[in-house]
């Protein structure tokens, strides 16, 4: 490594500089969601070329409270009228995730060779991190679950909006927030400090997602209660969406040629397996009248929480519907995973 970049700061200044300029890139050349993209891009590149990049450890956590605000603040009284509308498109995810088990667990074995705690939290569409944590802890191999499920939210990120705009015929235009010089300041302070406090009140209490799910209630809370009414300014999802196309590129930091030619690319293979299995789900949704397209595809779509809130968000869907299938799907994976991890753990000999 050069000398002038062994201090982590000179390291993320770089990261930044690099992410600054796909924006810019992005942006001048008219490109879809270019805050989020054009970091993504150049990070991504810059990592398969091994620069010294460096990740911006809270910041980037705390950027995604952001997103926890934005969809607490769309949760309303009319949405909570609408949960019963859900109960049957909902009732579709249990049966969603025992498919994905029952296909993605035979592929990684018997396809790609890993062994079984690695196929099983490789194939489960849970948060990264919770993935890595949970197959670790039951014998998985942490930097092959960790490069699988990077590799998962990147494919599914990039061919989204393909999808959207093409097939769907969505735009990615809608407005995501106001300019934070039209809203109250007094509401701007409360959605910060939702924001923070649901964030270190659920990493405090052990909640999973904490940084986004703890300001979602909190500010969920507040909006039922008719304190909030506004989503986060602009300003602010723009930031957010920087800091996860940033956290997506880094990811693949350091991977090697065998990394790519076999971790990878079972990655990749598996988010086209994925994608079968969530256009069925999706189709079924709209075919059966339980979802409009738009929502549907990405309630199904197993990409993360953060980057489909985004999705959501700039297509205008109904934000609602996208996120209580998101999360009844994570909550299921995480939930499910101790009870894995107890056939999956090698049992050690008796002495």
């Amino acid at each position: 490594m050069r000398p002038q970049f062994q201090s982590p700061h000179a390291r993320r200044l770089l990261t930044f500089l690099l992410a600054a300029i796909g924006t810019a890139l992005f942006w001048l050349l008219s490109l879809p969601l270019p805050f989020l993209f054009g970091p993504m891009a150049l990070c991504l590149a810059a990592a398969l070329a091994h620069l010294p990049l460096k990740g911006f450890g809270q910041v980037s956590v705390a950027a995604r409270t952001i997103l926890g605000v934005a969809v607490g603040a769309s949760i309303t009284p009319e949405v909570i009228a609408e949960m019963p509308r859900m109960a049957l498109s909902v009732a579709l995810i249990p049966v969603f995730i025992a498919l994905i088990a029952l296909i993605g667990v035979p592929f990684f074995r018997k396809f790609w060779g890993f062994d079984a705690p690695t196929a099983y939290y490789a194939a489960m569409p849970g948060g990264l991190q919770d993935m890595v944590i949970f197959g670790t802890e039951a014998g998985g191999n942490p930097r092959a679950l960790s490069l699988i499920h990077a590799t998962r939210v990147l494919m599914i990120v990039t061919l989204a909006p393909v999808f959207l705009t093409q097939v769907y015929g969505a735009g990615l235009t809608n407005p995501i927030g106001a300019p934070a010089a039209t809203l109250p300041l007094h509401e701007l302070a409360i959605m910060a400090a939702a924001a923070w406090i649901g964030w270190k009140g659920g990493e405090r209490i052990g909640l999973f997602g904490a940084s986004i799910l703890g300001p979602m209630i909190l500010t969920a809370a507040l909006s039922l209660a008719d304190v909030i009414h506004f989503r986060p300014p602009a300003e602010a999802i723009l930031a957010a969406q920087f800091f996860i196309g940033c956290g997506i590129g880094i990811h693949f930091l350091g991977v090697t040629r065998g990394e790519l030619t076999r971790v990878v690319a079972a990655g990749i293979a598996y988010v086209l397996v994925l994608a079968v299995l969530a256009a069925v789900f999706a189709g079924a949704v709209t075919a059966l009248g339980l979802g409009q397209p738009v929502p549907a595809f990405l309630a199904f779509a197993p990409g993360g929480q953060a980057e489909m809130t985004v999705l959501a968000i700039v297509t205008g869907a109904d934000l609602g519907f996208v996120i209580v299938h998101h999360l009844t799907r994570i909550v299921l994976v995480i939930v499910g995973a101790p009870v894995a991890a107890r056939f999956l753990t090698p049992k050690a000999p008796r002495s």
